[in-house]
């Protein structure tokens, strides 16, 4: 029985790719920083660990915790929303700091057992945004095609070890806390002078009529 490590399982896409792992009759490592109970149906594959991936000490007992693991989804990630002129740098560096070095930091602990072992795939969960611009969403942008490209560079660097490494990039998820869970953190980042221009995209987020379901990347994530 193959088993999965995924981060950021509360929720949304992360919650919906371990219920469909285990669907799949995986073992399932589902990983939060919370852990809450009744998200999953009871299952002897599923094991539920607290996991910061801003936090080494958090990383280290959760792989210990979980022992060998056949693949990584990293999907933990926070969103942002609002004009870069208002942003501090300090909510930037959060940004980043979960979106960017949390997954670089998952890589690098779980790295050496795939090499040793020549096997193993790490997935990283993105985001469109990276493929087009979107105003708004300069910083976010910016942590997830951070990325890309280190996920680009890393899959050459691990082939070698016969170690696979993915990219899953969801579109517009409505249905995600995406802006939920950010709320806290958006907080005056509209200034008076980008009010009708942020109406006016908010207006285009209504009329969208194509998105991505929490079901959508599980499959993704699972082919």
């Amino acid at each position: 029985m193959k088993t999965v490590l995924i981060t950021g399982c509360s929720s949304g896409y992360g919650l919906e790719t371990a219920r469909y792992f285990l669907a799949q009759g995986w073992k399932v490592i589902a990983t939060m920083r919370t852990p809450q109970e009744g998200l999953f149906p009871e299952s002897s594959n599923l094991r539920i660990l607290p996991l910061d991936v801003t936090q080494a000490d958090s990383i280290k007992r959760a792989l210990d915790a979980a022992g060998p693991i056949d693949v990584l989804v990293n999907n933990a990630g926070i969103g942002l929303f609002g004009a870069f002129e208002a942003t501090p740098i300090s909510s930037v560096r959060d940004i980043f700091e979960t979106n960017t070095f949390g997954v670089m930091a998952m890589c690098q602990a779980i790295i050496p057992q795939f090499r040793q072992r020549r096997t193993g795939t790490i997935v990283n969960v993105t985001s469109n945004v990276t493929l087009a611009p979107f105003p708004l969403v300069a910083c976010y942008t910016a942590s997830k095609t951070a990325i890309e490209g280190f996920t680009e560079s890393l899959e050459l660097e691990l082939k070698n070890f016969d170690v696979r490494v993915k990219l899953v990039e969801p579109g517009y998820g409505p249905t995600t806390s995406f802006t939920a869970n950010g709320q806290q953190r958006m907080q005056g980042l509209i200034p008076p002078a980008y009010e009708s221009f942020a109406q006016s995209i908010f207006a285009e987020f209504a009329s969208v009529t194509a998105a991505t379901t929490e079901a959508d990347v599980a499959e993704a994530v699972f082919k």
